[in-house]
């Protein structure tokens, strides 16, 4: 098992910024990626960013591409997403997702609300 815990979340006005983290613990070895979704009322939940757990190679949304930055710290086992510039259409539940040779696994969510 893995536990992940988001932090990071909350209110703020558009075109602030905000950085999430989230720390895994329990099995993390052979992890090959940890990273960010969301999702907004009424829609799929999708993805923000990734990053391997080997070259830290990152992937990012075109929504939010330009505009957040996805990092890890290996040592401390955290992902963290730095997100700048935000819009409403950014306000969602922001989720923490590890994924490993046993599987996804899921934090519990953090929202993010973006508005004036």
């Amino acid at each position: 098992q893995v536990q992940l815990v988001e932090s990071g979340g909350g209110l703020v006005q558009p075109g602030g910024s905000l950085r999430l983290s989230c720390a895994a613990s329990g099995r993390i070895a052979s992890m090959y990626y940890m990273g960010w979704y969301r999702q907004a009322p009424g829609k799929q939940r999708e993805l923000v960013a990734t990053i391997t757990s080997g070259g830290g190679i990152p992937n990012y949304a075109d929504s939010v591409k330009g505009r957040s930055t996805i990092s890890r710290d290996n040592a401390k086992n955290t992902v963290y997403l730095q997100m700048n510039s935000l819009k409403p259409e950014d306000t969602a539940v922001y989720y923490c997702k590890v994924r490993n040779v046993s599987g996804d696994y899921w934090g519990q969510g953090t929202q993010v609300t973006v508005s004036s």
